[in-house]
This record gives structure tokens, C-alpha cells and sequence, in this order.
């Protein structure tokens, strides 16, 4: 039996510790008071944990061959039988999996009652400052000494959770490479004209994303204004592919539900004003907003303004272009896009090609996943991953 330090107590790291805790006496080193913190947070306070839709392109990394390794259907089968024996009863809304209380408390008490079932030791109210591998011994804070370690500390997200990024640190001690970190599922910022007079608006709309004139990403759903840019769901998972830097982005928005042909022969049929006619489609502050862009009067009529001008209003309509200036910190996002090189640790074990018994779970790799229950997935199957064969 291995003496296994497990390196924070979030989702990934209390998942390691059930499945080691077989074989294995196993320790989680928190260094928060209580384990299972940003949990808490996710999905709004009710923890969206999985998604009926399970496709690769939901999941993003530098090493994108790496991802076929960790979600596969066994994997996912894994992840659906823990959590029906651990007596969690799903809520499912568009595919999104929540426990049926809506409370992710629920999903938090019942892993820690799992994990006081199994004798896990848990130490809160530690930090994990430095640790050395000497005689085959991992030694932490030059005080304790393990067979083997799971690094599961998290990214840079969120830091009021813990997550300051210190498993990054841990991992170059040991030689590992980390890739460049970005903040991920996060607010677009931007310098549009207009934006405090459309701060606050909610529309469904289509969000198109190009690099270099070439479409890279395109996302459908709530789109939420703010004096600052962009918010909403399909805004986050756009945020994902400004992890390089915004030069050479465009984010173009569709708000009509129709197609141009079908547009043009909405506003012919009607003796209202264009402003009226749009105002059944759209929020009033917005259809000023492309009044004002359009240079149309809120009194026009469809049939007594140019071509010109027409052509101007369908192309905010349709092509409203949200000048990208950024993204918000890490402070806001809910992921960390980056993380520990994926080359160089075995993606069928989780551990270290650099370093024997040394095991690496999370959101601290180079792996990361859209809105929807996908980055709790993968702090589960790589959890599981690690523990089952540390």
C-alpha cells in the first residue's frame, strides 16, 4: 500500500482520491478551510456536471490528439455509473446535467460523504509551497513524505477560490513546461460606439468569429451587452478561441432570426414604421442603436429611405461587427485556457513522462472545454484517470 498525497481538494482532486483510496492510503492537501469551493460556483450555484452531447470539438488543448485518449465512451460510461451509485439524480435542460435539487451542495456533500466512507485523510488550511522527490520519496513543505503525488490544484481562474496558479509552479520544479495561460469562458471587452446605450440588453443572436477572414468559430444563444463588450454563453465559448491574442479577429452578430430574402420581405409587407416593424423583433434600445448606426430616421418608412440606406441597416442587422478590445481577467473567467503540456505526461495514466509517480489532474493541464458541464467532465475523467492507476 502507497502513502498518495493529493495536491487540492477541488473537483479533479477529491475524484483522484476516491478512486486511489482502493489501494492506497491517500491524503488531500487543501489549502482552502473546506474542499469542493469553486464547485460551488459552477453553473450558477447549481453545478452543471455533465452534457448529453460529448463530441471532441467541445474540448480544446495544444495537443488536440491528446483529447481522444481522455474523452472516450468508456470514460463518459465511467462518469455516468459514479454518479447514478453515488445516488445523484440528474436534472437534465438542453442536454446540461444538474442534480436534481438544483443545488450543487448536493454533488458536494455526497463526494465528501463518499470520501469519509473510504478513511480519505483530508488536511485543509495547507498550502503546498514546495515539493522535492529525494530516495523515491516525495517530500512536501519539507515535512511530509509520499510514494506518489497527484498535482490537482486548479488553473488561474477564479483565483478567491485558491486557483493562483501554484500547480504551475509546483510543475516547473520538476522540470514540466507550461503553455501560455489565458482566461477562458470569459467576457469579451470592446470599444463599439453605443455600448452604454445597449449596456444591459439580452437577444438571442448569432455570434461569428474569423481569423483572417476565415470563420474559426461560430456560436447561437443569449448575447448580453455591457458598457465594457459581450456577455453571454455563446460570447464565453468564443472567448476560448482569442487564447492567442486578437489580431487578425472579427466577431461578427446575426440578431435576425430569418434570412435576408425573407427580411427584405417582412419590411415591404408592413405600412408601419422601420422602427416598429423592428421593435417586434428586437429590444427598442437596439433597434435605435442601428437606427442611429444606419443614419434612418425612427420615423422612416421601409419604402421612402435609399438603397443605400437599406443596405447600411441590413448590414448592422445582420453583420454587427463588436470590435474586439480583449477579453476581462482571470479574476472573471471560469476556466484557464493553457496549462501543463499534454506531451508530456502518459494521457492513459495521467502521469509524468519526466517524473516517476507523479500524477497530474485538472484544469492545471493544457486542456479546457465549453460552456456546458464539459470542464467538470474533464476534472472527473482525468481524476479518475490518476486514481485508478496511481
Amino acid at each position: 500500500m502507497s502513502k498518495v498525497a493529493i495536491i487540492g481538494g477541488g473537483y479533479s482532486g477529491v475524484i483522484s482520491a476516491i478512486y486511489a483510496s482502493n489501494n492506497n492510503e491517500v491524503t488531500i492537501l487543501e489549502r482552502n478551510s473546506t474542499l469542493l469551493k469553486k464547485l460551488l460556483l459552477t453553473g450558477n450555484g447549481r453545478c452543471n456536471y455533465f452534457n448529453s452531447v460529448m463530441s471532441l470539438d467541445k474540448f480544446h488543448s495544444n495537443t488536440k490528439k491528446a483529447i481522444e485518449n481522455i474523452i472516450t465512451m468508456d470514460n463518459i460510461e465511467e462518469l455516468d455509473n459514479f454518479f447514478i451509485n453515488l445516488g445523484l439524480f440528474p436534472k437534465v435542460k438542453n442536454g446540461y446535467y444538474y442534480p436534481y435539487s438544483n443545488q450543487a451542495t448536493s454533488v458536494k456533500d455526497l463526494l465528501i460523504g463518499k470520501l469519509n466512507e473510504l478513511d480519505v485523510n483530508i488536511k485543509t488550511d495547507y498550502l503546498v509551497e514546495k515539493i522535492e522527490k529525494k530516495n523515491n520519496k516525495f517530500i512536501i513543505n519539507n515535512e511530509l513524505e509520499f510514494d506518489k503525488v497527484i498535482i490537482s490544484t486548479g488553473g488561474k481562474a477564479y483565483p478567491k477560490t485558491g486557483s493562483d496558479g501554484i500547480g504551475y509552479d509546483l510543475l516547473k520544479g520538476f522540470g514540466h513546461k507550461i503553455t501560455r495561460l489565458s482566461p477562458s469562458l470569459v467576457q469579451i471587452t470592446s470599444d463599439n460606439k453605443y455600448l452604454k446605450e445597449l449596456s444591459g440588453i439580452r437577444c438571442d443572436a448569432n455570434l461569428t468569429l474569423f481569423d483572417k477572414n476565415k470563420k474559426i468559430k461560430e456560436e447561437f444563444g443569449e448575447l448580453q451587452f455591457t458598457d465594457y463588450g459581450i456577455s453571454g454563453i455563446c460570447t464565453f465559448n468564443i472567448s476560448s478561441y482569442l487564447r492567442d491574442g486578437i489580431d487578425n479577429k472579427k466577431l461578427l452578430v446575426n440578431f435576425m432570426p430569418f434570412g435576408i430574402k425573407e427580411f427584405n420581405l417582412f419590411m415591404k409587407g408592413s405600412n408601419n414604421t422601420i422602427f416598429e416593424r423592428l421593435e417586434g423583433i428586437l429590444n427598442y434600445k437596439l433597434v435605435k442603436v442601428i437606427l442611429k448606426l444606419s443614419n434612418i430616421k425612427e420615423d422612416e418608412k421601409w419604402k421612402k429611405i435609399g438603397t443605400e440606406q437599406k443596405e447600411d441597416l441590413i448590414n448592422y442587422l445582420f453583420n454587427y461587427e463588436v470590435k474586439i478590445t480583449g477579453t476581462k481577467s482571470f479574476d472573471q473567467s471560469q476556466v484557464t485556457a493553457g496549462g501543463l503540456d499534454l506531451k508530456e505526461i502518459n494521457t492513459k495514466t495521467m502521469e509524468s513522462n519526466l517524473v516517476d509517480d507523479l500524477y497530474v489532474t485538472g484544469e492545471v493541464l493544457d486542456l479546457d472545454g465549453d460552456c456546458g458541464g464539459y470542464n467538470l467532465t474533464l476534472c472527473f475523467i482525468t481524476g479518475y484517470i490518476a486514481g485508478v492507476h496511481v
